[in-house]
């Protein structure tokens, strides 16, 4: 009999990856949100000395693929990152895959209901974003967006 493998088997390097908008989240917020982690001994993926592009590298892939639990913390520039809306469908694809997997969402200093149906400020940052992209990646992002924001997660606002 063939052996077959799935992905719930493979083997999970970290067991948070977060996906963010950097200049919104990284010196404040996500700054003590990975030193809680890192007190309680939860590994998470850096991104730091990873060169920027437009799509995201077979690096970051597998770091999402390698982890459980992916944190996806929008704020109001994440829809502005081709790079950000990138990670979120990957992270969606592999959730399909493996039903083990969590997502949880995070709306820092954005309403929810505006992250699901690409509205007020963060739609438009969206909508910059999409032009002069194909229809298929405009109509995945739309989709990944929608999803996860209407997963259960938690609201920050100031």
């Amino acid at each position: 009999m063939a052996s077959s493998s799935s992905s719930s088997s493979r083997v999970k390097r970290y067991q948070v990856f977060l996906s963010f908008h950097g200049p919104d989240v990284r010196r404040g917020f996500l700054s003590h949100l990975r030193n809680h982690f890192a007190s309680k001994g939860i590994t998470t993926f850096s991104d730091q000395g990873m060169e920027r592009g437009h799509t995201i590298g077979p690096e970051l892939v597998q770091a999402i693929r390698e982890s459980r639990i992916w944190i996806v913390v929008f704020s109001k520039q994440y829809a502005s990152s081709s790079w950000c809306l990138g990670e979120l469908v990957e992270i969606l694809k592999c959730k399909e895959e493996d039903e083990g997997q969590i997502v949880i969402p995070i709306f820092y200093e954005v309403d929810p209901s505006d992250v699901r149906k690409q509205s007020r400020g963060f739609g438009r940052a969206f909508k910059r974003t999409c032009q002069g992209q194909p229809e298929e990646k405009k109509q995945s992002w739309t989709k990944a967006l929608t999803d996860v924001a209407n997963i259960a997660g938690e609201h920050s606002i100031k």
